[in-house]
């Protein structure tokens, strides 16, 4: 096995070490950014589907508000958004750059995607089940529980795998402006240096952390498909 891997993928071996701390360095700015986002991307989805007309708690300033800031974060493309929120992102994490530097950004870059995934999630949710719980004095706190998040687990896992593999390649992108991971060994040894084989290695290492949300997500929501 060594031998055809020295054979084939030569300048991977010979920058093992770096080659792991990229992988790291993906897996550190997903987890971070992906799990800050995740929790506001659900309070932002259930914010919109609750205050909206007809909603459980209908507000229309408050629903206008959220939905035209997600929407003008959406609008814009996230290597112009890496760079507008370097000075947030000094205040907050003391650098923008580096793993540190690129989870801010990251973070404004996944929530306003997820809050809409969120947002359609939660929009399946039968009317009527809305109504016999309001009908039983359940709570408005109950109903969002009970209902609107435990009746829409198989479209919130499949949302959050969805959200999970889109980070994925932000982070990519984040690397080619120093923020390190996978997208920086790529660009920096891949394309700058023309070693393919980096570039081959660094596909194969997304498509399978690709695959193994993907294929997590999937199994979270036939277990939970009534």
């Amino acid at each position: 096995m060594q031998e055809i891997l020295n054979q084939y993928f030569p300048n991977v071996m010979s920058k093992l070490p770096d080659f792991y701390l990229s992988i790291r360095q993906t897996i550190v700015m997903v987890a971070w950014s992906g799990v800050i986002a995740l929790i506001i991307g659900v309070v932002l989805g259930i914010l919109l589907v609750v205050t909206r007309d007809g909603g459980l708690m209908e507000n229309k300033a408050v629903f206008q508000l959220w939905d035209k800031l997600i929407n003008l974060f959406r609008s814009i493309p996230f290597i112009i958004l890496l760079t507008g929120v370097m000075p947030l992102t000094r205040i907050i994490m003391g650098s923008a750059i580096g793993v540190k530097g690129a989870i801010v950004p990251l973070i404004f870059g996944t929530v306003p995607f997820f809050s809409r995934q969120m947002e359609s999630a939660l929009s399946e949710v039968s009317p009527g089940l809305v109504e016999a719980a309001q009908s039983i004095g359940n709570s408005k706190f109950e109903i969002i529980v009970n209902v609107y998040l435990k009746e829409s687990i198989p479209q919130i896992s499949r949302a959050v795998s969805i959200t999970t593999i889109s980070l994925i390649g932000l982070t990519a992108m984040a690397g080619v402006v120093g923020a390190g991971g996978l997208g920086d060994f790529a660009v920096r040894y891949g394309h700058d240096r023309n070693q393919t084989d980096v570039t081959y290695a660094t596909i194969i290492v997304l498509v399978i952390m690709v695959s193994v949300i993907q294929l997590a997500g999937n199994y979270i929501a036939r277990k939970n498909t009534h």
